[in-house]
């Protein structure tokens, strides 16, 4: 338990509290906008201030948006024919065999051929 000498003053606290009142009044009312030549500190992206790009910075971050691009797309098809079944001309080779293949398909469809 502490002994009343330990704790603090109410008045005293109170007579602090209204000394600091004007210093962190005039700290408000000061402009909020730091000075141009002033440094920033630390503030988050959306809010620093746009610096330029050279022109070879642009490029060179061009080139490598397009290169990434251009992968996903050979990606992206390189899937899609993964799962895309070939088309029936690319598994009968040439014409003769495929009217072989229309031949068989039309024997083994039709109803003259029971047993």
């Amino acid at each position: 338990m502490s002994t009343p000498e330990e704790q603090p003053n109410p008045e005293e606290a109170l007579a602090r509290a209204h000394a600091a009142r004007a210093e962190m009044a005039a700290a408000l009312e000061e402009d909020q906008e730091p000075e141009p030549d002033e440094p920033l500190g630390w503030q988050p992206i959306w809010k620093r201030p746009r610096k330029p790009k050279s022109k070879a910075d642009k490029k060179r971050e061009l080139r490598k948006q397009r290169k990434r691009l251009q992968e996903a797309g050979k990606r992206r098809l390189a899937a899609a024919q993964s799962r895309r079944p070939r088309s029936r001309q690319s598994r009968i080779g040439n014409a003769a065999a495929r009217r072989d293949a229309r031949a068989l398909s039309r024997v083994r469809h039709s109803s003259a051929w029971l047993w």
